[in-house]
């Protein structure tokens, strides 16, 4: 959906309605007033929000009718166009009124100095009547765009298409909304043994004469090669078979070496670092010597012969047996490829497209519903044809609709009769996507920046989402009730997946939450479709050292950096930009060299960009010139040996994410960083040289992540570094927060300066006490007074040295995990039973603690009688524990009572490890009713004596499933 169309309905007919409050807005502030000075600025301004309500009623027609009528698509590209232009007119009137706030703030801390200041202003008003100048001649030229565009729209006898109510489905907060698991692929029985047959059997002529046999899935997109594939791969059948899998999505189009490079990352775990294609194969060549492996080369396009014997040449030296899986569209690549065995994937069945289907649409509905919506859903299940991705996708659109006219709506709607030019574009897809809120219209086709089969990783594109200004923060009161941007991010999100627009997604494994996913190529292919002129995706060749970007009016460009690929010196079409990504894959970049400079050039030409991508391009410095892309909101240097930062990043006014993960030559942050007062994301993990953050660090009150905060000791005389109490009014913060330096801190007063236990958004918190600078009771005193809010799931402590744990640990009523690190100094453990949602406990390096008794259940065993003991806990680890000797438990049977309390319930999984000194496990774990399925015993002497199949007490542990003992 075009950014335009989008966001006139956004926020009540959105961009219309942007643009007109901002303008209006303005008139109330001085700089408004500078403008009206140049003379018809106010009657423009007026003019165009007109011409905007003009084209709003007909937007949605002109968006269905562009499918079948080029010219109408044009129309609307010149309207997006003309859009995007408003929309940076805008960015720039907020940021000189930004920079004019700062300015006037930092002439009254120089008021004393008055002939200063008067040169200062002097100098200030002359740029500013140039830069009102300027705009004002921008906003003329605007409008007499828009005069075409309105004139031109009226031959087209647009409609008005009524789409209220669209904007209300987008879920709340409070909703959940998930993918569907589909947990078979419906109607490929057959072909699923086929293929695993050929896969797997030895017994053939043809297997005796060759090392290595290719077999080839073809079929049309959408038709489920992929998942097939996949559910072959995965089988124990296919994983007992051979000795190693490979999965390697093909790049389009076809680079032998990344190929390469994916085999041997596959088989090695890491990624080579390697350019030439004689090496990479090389290194194929050694990975497999000897190997029984299958390989699938998934979604292969047209290779060369010559390029393809290469590769194979390398793979025979498998040992007997290997093969090769491809799928691909194209029977001639299966030609090509010499498959010895070519495997067409046809339709489904109309009983099994319906089965797919009805898994999806049906799900959360009752059964009364489902009798009433089973006849003409059965009706649209077969307008898909047999094809699984049409059937997927429709079914996550007929998820969203429970009446039966809304059913019929979609039965009957003319998307079905796409014919000719149009039969690229999936009746489904478009019956989903012109379903969709407009909201997440332009949040869907902004993922067409990415390359295919890229995987998303879902906060961060959240992060871009905001930067491009499609989640907005109305108000203070909806701000207030907790609906921030990135809030509104996660749902529109998890909208789009419960819509199946995305698929392959990967969940946090504590939270369940989706942290990234794949689109179908078909699905980016659709979302390309709505984004030909506004994204482009560019691999330029390798020895040039210009980027063109192909058209002037692309906003997004994702630029594919080769392996050899210099920075370019200089770049064509670029001035509109809103997003530049250079994609790279560079993990740990092991050399630096004059390739890998960026030129301040760069910085120059890209005047409206609002997100820049550069990670993992083995950048050593960032140029000052970076300050002139004033408008920007999003700057990733993740994955680059960057040493420092300039100070004129702290320039960027706008600036929300800044991402230096993985920065590890990083010792220092700009100390003017307080000026960014917008940062909402300071991503600084796995930083391990960046021992000081700047005390501006405090000022940043609109920050939502901080992934670690330093408290530095005594060697800081200037006071610039961060304190502890630096963290006060950082309010804001979600997610995880590492702390580290606690042992820096003097007292539990100024540890209460943080007010931890405010921060009601955080829910993982890793706590450093090093260094171990403070006696015992400072230390206790400071880890007391750094209480968190009750909301934490996740705690670490690590290397604490008072000899208690403070009282709040058995107070986190949220707390999901918990570990506990070489914590040296504690006699005895809290009472962690207490706990009532605690599923994991890491136990390590607790030195002084011998015993583990009933105290480590409860403090009140009245209390535990009733709710019994970790009622909750999944996974217990106790780990290089060398003076622990007993754990017993027995003392929690109650007086009077032959029945123990119940103890860990639900525990699963058992881990002891390097517990020289251990007698013996407690009796309560080790009865026959409990849940234990796995105990791992490692480098323990006495348990493993007692424990050994023949050993004294194996028979106690006999019940349990899963026993290692080593």
């Amino acid at each position: 959906m075009p950014l335009f169309i989008d966001r006139l309905r956004v926020m009540g007919d959105a961009l219309i309605s942007q643009i007109f409050e901002q303008f209006t807005m303005v008139t109330s502030q001085k700089i408004a007033k500078e403008y009206k000075l140049v003379v018809g600025v106010e009657k423009e301004i007026h003019n165009i929000s007109q011409k905007l309500k003009l084209v709003q009623d007909v937007i949605e027609s002109a968006e269905r009718r562009q499918v079948s009528d080029p010219l109408v698509k044009r129309w609307l590209e010149s309207l997006k166009d003309v859009a995007y232009d408003v929309d940076d007119v805008i960015c720039e009137w907020n940021t000189a009124t930004r920079k004019m706030k700062i300015k006037r703030s930092q002439d009254k801390a120089a008021e004393k100095k008055v002939c200063y200041s008067f040169l200062l202003c002097s100098c200030f008003d002359v740029s500013r009547v140039v830069h009102r100048h300027d705009i004002a001649i921008t906003i003329r030229d605007i409008n007499k765009r828009l005069d075409a565009i309105v004139l031109e729209g009226k031959g087209f006898n647009l409609v008005r298409i009524d789409v209220g109510g669209q904007e209300s489905r987008v879920r709340p907060k409070s909703s959940t909304t998930s993918s569907i698991e589909v947990p078979d692929v419906f109607g490929r029985g057959e072909d699923k043994s086929t293929l695993i047959s050929k896969l797997c059997s030895e017994n053939s002529v043809q297997a005796v004469k060759e090392t290595l046999q290719i077999v080839s899935v073809v079929g049309l997109g959408g038709m489920g090669k992929t998942t097939l594939a996949k559910l072959i791969y995965n089988c124990d059948e296919v994983k007992n078979h051979f000795t190693e899998w490979i999965w390697v999505c093909v790049p389009e189009p076809y680079d032998d070496v990344r190929v390469a490079k994916a085999i041997v990352e596959s088989v090695e775990k890491r990624a080579p670092d390697v350019t030439e294609l004689e090496t990479a194969l090389q290194l194929v060549k050694n990975a497999l010597n000897g190997k029984k492996f299958l390989l699938v080369l998934d979604d292969m396009g047209r290779c060369k012969h010559k390029s393809w014997d290469k590769l194979v040449c390398n793979l025979k030296v498998g040992a007997p047996g290997s093969r090769v899986l491809v799928t691909t569209r194209n029977q001639t690549v299966a030609k090509t490829v010499g498959s010895s065995y070519i495997h067409q994937l046809g339709q489904l069945s109309d009983q099994d497209c319906w089965t797919l289907f009805s898994r999806i649409a049906f799900n959360e509905k009752t059964e009364d519903e489902k009798e009433a919506l089973e006849e003409v859903g059965r009706e649209i299940s077969r307008q898909c044809k047999g094809l699984p991705l049409s059937a997927y996708t429709i079914g996550g659109l007929m998820r969203s609709k429970s009446s039966l006219a809304d059913w019929r709506k979609v039965s009957k709607s003319e998307f079905w009769e796409v014919t000719g030019a149009e039969e690229d574009l999936s009746p489904p897809l478009m019956l989903s996507y012109y379903d969709l809120p407009s909201k997440l219209r332009q949040c869907f086709i902004y993922c067409a920046k990415f390359p295919k089969y890229y995987y998303i990783e879902a906060d961060n594109l959240i992060k871009l989402w905001i930067a491009q200004g499609y989640l907005t923060e109305k108000n203070k009161e909806e701000t207030a009730l907790g609906a921030d941007m990135e809030e509104k991010g996660r749902s529109c999100l998890d909208e789009l997946i419960m819509r199946c627009f995305f698929q392959n997604m990967e969940k946090d494994k504590e939270s369940g939450i989706v942290t990234r996913f794949k689109m179908h190529d078909i699905v980016h292919d659709f979302a390309q479709y709505f984004t030909k002129n506004e994204c482009a995706i560019v691999k330029p060749d390798s020895r040039k050292k210009q980027v063109c970007s192909a058209s002037a009016n692309i906003r997004h460009l994702t630029w594919i950096r080769g392996d050899d690929a210099p920075f370019p010196e200089s770049f064509e079409k670029t001035e509109k930009l809103h997003t530049f990504w250079v994609q790279s894959f560079y993990d740990s970049p092991p050399i630096v060299s004059q390739v890998d400079a960026v030129s301040p050039e760069l910085f120059n030409q890209m005047k409206y960009l609002k997100a820049l991508d550069l990670s993992h391009n083995r950048l050593r410095v960032l140029p000052d010139e970076v300050e002139k892309v004033i408008n920007l909101r999003y700057l990733n240097l993740s994955f680059n040996p960057l040493e420092k930062l300039p100070e004129s990043v702290c320039d960027l006014y706008n600036l929300q994410s800044l991402k230096l993960v993985a920065c590890n030559h990083l010792t220092e942050l700009p100390q003017g960083i307080g000026k960014l007062e917008n940062l909402r994301h300071l991503e600084i993990d796995k930083t391990d040289n960046l021992s000081v953050l700047p005390g501006g660090v405090s000022k940043l009150q609109a920050l939502r992540t901080l992934s670690k905060f330093v408290i530095r000791g005594g060697g800081d005389p200037n006071g610039a570094a961060c304190k502890i109490k630096d963290l006060r009014d950082l309010n804001s913060l979600q997610g995880r927060l590492d702390l580290e330096g606690l042992g820096n801190i003097a007292d539990a007063t100024e540890a209460k300066m943080a007010e931890l236990k405010k921060k009601e958004d955080l829910v993982i918190l890793s706590m450093n006490f090093k260094p171990l600078a403070q006696t015992d009771q400072i230390m206790c005193n400071v880890a007391e007074a750094l209480q968190p809010h009750t909301n934490l799931v996740r705690l670490e402590m690590k290397f604490y040295g008072g000899s208690q744990f403070p009282n709040w640990m058995v107070s986190l009523s949220h707390l999901k995990k918990l570990v506990v690190l070489e914590c040296q100094s504690c006699e005895q453990l809290p009472a962690l039973g207490e706990l009532p949602m605690l599923e994991k406990l890491h136990l390590e390096s607790i030195n002084n603690l011998k015993c583990i008794d009933q105290r480590f259940l409860n403090s009140n065993p009245e209390f535990s009688k009733e709710r019994g003991a970790f009622p909750k806990l999944k996974k217990l680890e106790i780990v290089r524990m060398r003076n622990l000797e007993e754990w017993n438990m027995s003392s929690a049977k109650s007086e009077g009572d032959e029945s123990n309390m119940q103890v860990m319930p639900l525990l699963r999984h058992l881990k002891i490890s390097e517990c020289d000194k251990l007698q013996a496990l407690p009796e309560t774990l080790l009865h026959l009713s409990t849940s234990v399925r796995r105990l791992s015993i490692k480098n323990c002497t006495i348990l493993q004596q007692r424990y050994r199949r023949g050993g004294d007490e194996r028979k106690k542990i006999s019940h349990i499933r899963k026993i290692k003992l080593s």
